[in-house]
């Protein structure tokens, strides 16, 4: 801990050094991505705020499960617990970010969306379908999702303002709001507090919920550089029915804390960035078996990482150099887990340089990653475009890529399963393919992507009375194809239709029982129909296709319709599972039948 304190007064000295040197104008990037990849060379998705408003969405999930590529596994409504997977693999292999700062969370990928900000603060999405470990390092398996929030908005004078965010409610008694506070300081500070609350009576026995959120983002002002400092907590109480273990333990119940604190800046000369974050990230995990009997068997996780990313851009005439260095430290306490402490370092760097007539881009890169109990790990890719028009993009990228274990995969143990501190890592080469076409009504992109996976953990056993125990058993390849169109006609009327394909092919060892059979989606259709009555009223009708591995299929409706107030706020009501569908999306949970909620959208300026 002394370590990273020092490390924290070295972050603020540069930071206030900075204040007293005199900063050239730097060449600003042709991207408007936060992170350090090109969206016009790699399956990268921009979900800005114009789109999240029409979409019709109340929460993050439900905007990802709109995206082609992304399959989001619920457990039940509203996202109190779900799972993230990019392109088939599985959850523990996708990165998320918060304004570029790292949330996993090294006890298990079950917790990676429970810090998922309420709507009403997002910016924009940046979605990187495809490895990403050469800038991100573990963890960027299949791909990366930022979520960038708001800049909060500057006014000329002292000022304090209380608000709603929004406020709804719906089926199964939920009820859901929010209240926003922003303080302005004239030339000093910006600050935003937001609390908000979302709960349920449950759609069926003992899958109630009580999810409140905190959110806390403040700019200080300097003389050339602000500070930025963004924090957030999470706090989820739900019946877990059928959730985990068998579909019989209908009396489970877990209760989850997530938080996050940040400090960052940006430091501007002549042709230099460079980006200092140090950051937290908390977990804490409740699970109990019999929800009014915690004595029969319950697990409590409580788990720290502490962050520390030095980012450089180096810019110059027709190319330009990303590197960094990247620190972190971990710890868990478990009852179940034991207590275990990480440490890892990363360095990384990446060029982008151009043709002369700025048609051809080619963009190498690499990172090496030293774990205290795992050692050195390289990972080169490389990203190449070809501009065949002003509107007509084609690329090609190859990355090799890896997912450190969990502490679950490492040290579980209960009555059934058994952990394995003596797992490797699993690896994975991807290559892909693509093309883009873009202009101001029509937007149209496809790739394939080729991606061959090794050391994938699993849990097998040899008799069916032993335990499960976590072991690297599996290789795995697999081919995808992705296509999306969006077309703007007839004044704001969009649609748009997006189609993913996946095929696995597994090779594994000889085994007699495997807990974890490959079930993605391999064909996933979706469909987005947003029309405009008037300048006021429209509606969006959304349709979602899938079928996964096994043959299980859904087909789901859901609509929108939204009234314009005034200034950006709305009035809404929406109904979810329009035809009332019977499917499930993971574990055989069942998912809600028709169900509605309608209420207030406050424009957060």
């Amino acid at each position: 801990m002394n370590f990273f304190l020092r490390i924290l007064f070295l972050f603020f000295s540069l930071s206030l050094f900075s204040q007293l040197v005199n900063l050239d104008e730097v060449i600003v990037s042709e991207t408007k991505l936060s992170l350090p990849f090109s969206e016009k060379y790699r399956s990268i998705e921009i979900i800005n705020s114009e789109t999240i408003a029409e979409s019709g969405a109340r929460n993050i999930i439900d905007i990802l499960q709109q995206t082609s590529g992304i399959d989001i596994r619920r457990r039940g409504p509203a996202g109190t617990q779900a799972d993230l997977y990019i392109r088939g693999g599985g959850f523990d292999q996708t990165l998320l970010l918060i304004d570029g700062m790292k949330m996993d969370d090294i006890q298990t990928g079950h917790h990676i969306l429970n810090l998922l900000l309420p709507i009403h603060l997002v910016d924009r999405i940046e979605i990187i379908k495809g490895p990403a470990a050469r800038i991100f390092g573990q963890n960027a398996f299949n791909g990366a999702i930022n979520i960038v929030t708001k800049k909060i908005k500057e006014y000329d004078n002292n000022q304090i303002e209380v608000f709603l965010g929004d406020i709804s409610y719906g089926s199964y008694e939920q009820f859901n709001y929010s209240l926003n506070s922003k303080i302005t300081i004239k030339d000093h500070f910006n600050s935003l507090f937001t609390f908000s609350r979302n709960k349920s009576d449950g759609y069926r026995y003992n899958t109630d919920f009580s999810n409140d959120f905190l959110f806390l983002k403040t700019e200080i002002k300097t003389s050339n550089n602000p500070i930025n400092i963004i924090s957030g907590f999470t706090e989820k109480k739900f019946g877990a029915n059928g959730f985990y273990a068998t579909p019989a333990a209908i009396d489970q119940y877990e209760e989850t804390q997530s938080s996050f604190f940040g400090v960052s800046s940006l430091i501007e000369k002549e042709n230099l960035l460079f980006k200092p974050k140090f950051y937290w990230r908390r977990g804490q995990d409740e699970y109990i078996y019999i929800r009014n009997n915690p004595s029969v068997y319950r697990n409590l996780h409580i788990s720290n990482k502490l962050y520390l990313d030095f980012d450089f851009n180096k810019f110059f005439k027709s190319s330009n150099l990303n590197f960094g260095l990247n620190f972190a430290k971990s710890f868990i306490s478990s009852n179940n887990l034991g207590q275990h402490e990480r440490f890892t370092s990363t360095f990384y760097s990446d060029y982008t340089f151009s043709s002369k007539n700025n048609r051809i881009k080619f963009s190498p890169g690499f990172s090496v990653s030293h774990f205290s109990d795992l050692s050195f790990h390289f990972f080169p890719g490389f990203d190449l475009g070809f501009d065949i028009s002003e509107n007509l993009n084609l690329y090609a990228n190859y990355g090799k890529t890896y997912r450190i274990p969990t502490y679950t995969d490492l040290y579980y143990s209960d009555r059934n399963t058994i952990g394995n501190p003596e797992l490797h890592p699993e690896h994975a080469i991807t290559n892909e393919i693509g093309l883009k076409f873009k202009t101001d009504k029509m937007k149209i992109s496809s790739s394939y992507f080729y991606r061959k996976s090794s050391n994938i953990i699993d849990y097998v056993k040899e008799i069916e009375d032993e335990k499960w125990e976590a072991t690297n058993i599996r290789n795995l390849n697999t081919n995808g194809f992705d296509f999306d169109f969006s077309l703007l006609f007839a004044r704001k009327n969009r649609f748009s239709i997006g189609y993913s394909y996946l095929f696995d092919k597994s090779f594994v060892e000889e085994i007699s029982f495997s807990r974890y059979s490959i079930n993605s989606l391999r064909h996933q259709l979706n469909t987005r129909l947003i029309l405009e009555y008037s300048k006021k009223i429209s509606q969006i009708f959304i349709y979602k296709f899938g079928q996964r591995s096994n043959n299980d299929t859904h087909r789901v409706f859901d609509s929108n319709i939204k009234y314009d107030l005034s200034k950006g706020n709305y009035f809404f009501v929406n109904v979810n599972n329009l035809f009332d569908e019977s499917y499930y999306e993971t574990n055989l949970v069942p998912m809600p039948g028709r169900n509605f909620l309608f209420g207030f959208m406050f424009k957060l300026d």
